[in-house]
């Protein structure tokens, strides 16, 4: 049986990539500050699959110490997927230089480490997943969000680099980028923003977390062996 690792799998999306895998046979260890009802009713629901650890991702000199004891305790894992990230939103000239530096420590630095250590056990077993969480911003911008962009664009360019250093040992390194969905990071989006979002569609609606499961899905299988260095896009075609 395959064991995935999923950072932020407490709520919003990382719960519907968590939920999606377990009902798909995987070995899911979710990763969060603390455990939520909703990852609660997975362990209970797949008490042999559904696991959970609790870690803070912004204490970066634990990350080592953390990533040895998940692959001691659960094996070497098939996929990593770094879903875990902060979404505050703020104009740069007025934005709190801590905000800023939260935002580059979980969006860019402790993914950076926690796939540096669990990309070992991967490198030893010669095959695995890395799948980079990053989003439309990247590529598009939106007013308020120039960090947060600037987060997501780094993954990108993660992606593409990791992926030639460990492509000759078996391991893909992709990223999907997903548009608005409905979550809790555009929960405060109402009205004439999301008819807004939704007529930039061509297909008139948002995409939803369980798009991006099923392209994850698709990601860690072995029908996606050949695909690395990529990043898929999933937003309803509003970037066309």
């Amino acid at each position: 049986m395959r064991t995935v690792i999923i950072t932020g799998a407490t709520r919003g999306l990382g719960l519907t990539l968590a939920d999606h895998l377990l009902r798909e046979g995987y070995r899911v260890v979710g990763v969060g500050r603390k455990i939520s009802e909703g990852f609660e009713k997975l362990v209970s629901t797949y008490p042999e699959t559904g696991l959970f650890e609790p870690f803070d991702l912004s204490e970066l000199a634990k990350i080592h110490g953390f990533s040895t004891e998940i692959v001691r305790r659960h094996g070497r894992p098939w996929g990593l997927i770094n879903n875990a990230a902060l979404g505050s939103d703020g104009v740069l000239a007025t934005q709190h230089e801590s905000e800023i530096a939260a935002l580059i420590r979980v969006n860019i630095e402790s993914p950076i480490l926690l796939t540096k250590y669990i990309l070992r056990p991967m490198l030893i077993a010669r095959g695995g997943r890395i799948i980079n969480i990053s989003s439309i911003i990247a590529s598009t911008g939106f007013n308020g969000l120039s960090v947060y962009g600037a987060t997501k664009a780094a993954l990108i360019g993660f992606t593409k680099s990791l992926a030639r250093e460990v492509g000759k040992a078996g391991i893909t390194v992709n990223t999907i980028a997903p548009g608005y969905m409905d979550t809790d990071m555009t929960a405060g989006l109402e009205g004439e923003k999301l008819a807004s979002i939704k007529r930039r569609s061509p297909l008139g609606r948002l995409a939803t977390t369980a798009d991006v499961a099923h392209a994850v899905s698709y990601l860690l299988g072995d029908g996606a062996a050949n695909v690395t260095g990529t990043t898929l896009t999933i937003d309803a075609g509003s970037t066309a």
